[in-house]
């Protein structure tokens, strides 16, 4: 299951991807999953077309940086307005983006009610003319990350037929509907469901984080996988996974290792956020994914959580991973 996919004009030696994680997946999370997995290739955290077009760098350097060590990145926009992607997929494309994708799927209120995100997929002349946006506006491949309607066949085939003949080079679906939560197990039948009705191939992605669910996704027929949530704190999953599908042994970094390699991020994070006060907030939401095996997991976030400095949370990650 294992194997290179081909997406538009684009070739990678694996079919495994690490998706859009907001608040998480800018430059230093996607150096370390390089350096660990060799994904496919990794994305940004969604960036908003007006946000790219009228405001100053400083305003979005954190989701357009990449740092010079990781491998392909794939920029994620948001956008309502044809002209307005137009003119953001060729400002992503000068910054280097080896594919763009279109965010169809946000379930967040406020990206709603400004007619992007996950209500795009009601508005299916609106949705082909962004698609059409992109296509024409850059060189590298462009997809529109979905999620499905699993009340509704009819409704996922007409987003199906705006995506192929629109020219989308690729389809991400995450297989549930927006209003769902994570608690809600991913639909693998509504994913199949378009890989059986498109041409192009489809990434499926959804509760994946181990060998079993991840074969569970290949079931479906589709060409690639993308994985989100899990890969936080634990930037070596995509690599022990397909070690692991290839039956190669793999063995996981012990907690010293670890906890260097959660200061590491912090570390990148205060360099792009040019603060180490930001950076030290962020390491808190962070602190239970990299905590995952820890003995004393809660003491360990606690201690984060008081942590005001980078000379105090080294020592304390010096402490509690041994």
């Amino acid at each position: 299951m294992i194997k290179s996919l081909t997406l538009g004009n684009k070739t990678f030696p694996v079919n495994i991807i690490q998706g859009p994680l907001a608040g998480v997946s800018c430059a230093p999370f996607r150096m370390l999953t390089w350096r660990y997995s060799q994904p496919a290739f990794s994305c940004t955290e969604m960036m908003s077309c007006k946000t790219l077009l009228h405001q100053p760098l400083s305003a979005h350097q954190r989701f357009v940086e990449k740092h010079p060590q990781e491998g392909p990145v794939c920029f994620q926009l948001s956008a309502n307005n044809p002209k307005e992607l137009a003119e953001a997929t060729q400002k992503v494309t000068d910054y280097g983006a080896d594919l763009i994708d279109l965010n169809c799927g946000c379930p967040v209120k406020k990206i709603r009610s400004k007619g992007a995100g996950s209500s795009l997929l009601t508005q299916t002349d609106t949705l082909f003319q962004l698609i059409q946006a992109m296509k024409k506006n850059t060189h590298v491949p462009v997809s529109i990350k979905i999620r499905v309607e699993s009340a509704d066949e009819k409704f996922n085939a007409e987003v199906a037929k705006v995506v192929s003949e629109a020219g989308t080079d690729f389809l991400v679906v995450h297989g549930r509907h927006w209003t769902e939560h994570y608690e809600t197990p991913v639909r693998h039948d509504e994913i199949q469901f378009f890989v059986e009705m498109l041409k192009i191939p489809v990434i499926g992605n959804g509760d994946i984080s181990c060998v079993s669910s991840l074969q569970k996704m290949f079931a479906t027929g589709c060409a690639g996988v993308m994985i989100a949530r899990a890969g936080v704190g634990q930037p070596w999953l995509i690599g022990q996974l397909i070690a692991e599908m290839k039956n190669e042994k793999f063995v996981l970094p012990a907690a010293k290792e670890i906890g260097a390699v959660f200061f590491e991020h912090v570390l990148g994070l205060t360099a792009l956020l040019g603060s180490e006060k930001f950076a030290i907030l962020q390491a808190r939401q962070l602190t239970k994914y990299y905590a995952r095996r820890l003995p004393k997991r809660n003491e360990f976030c606690a201690a984060v959580n008081e942590c005001e400095n980078l000379h105090d949370l080294k020592i304390i990650c010096e402490q509690y991973f041994q």
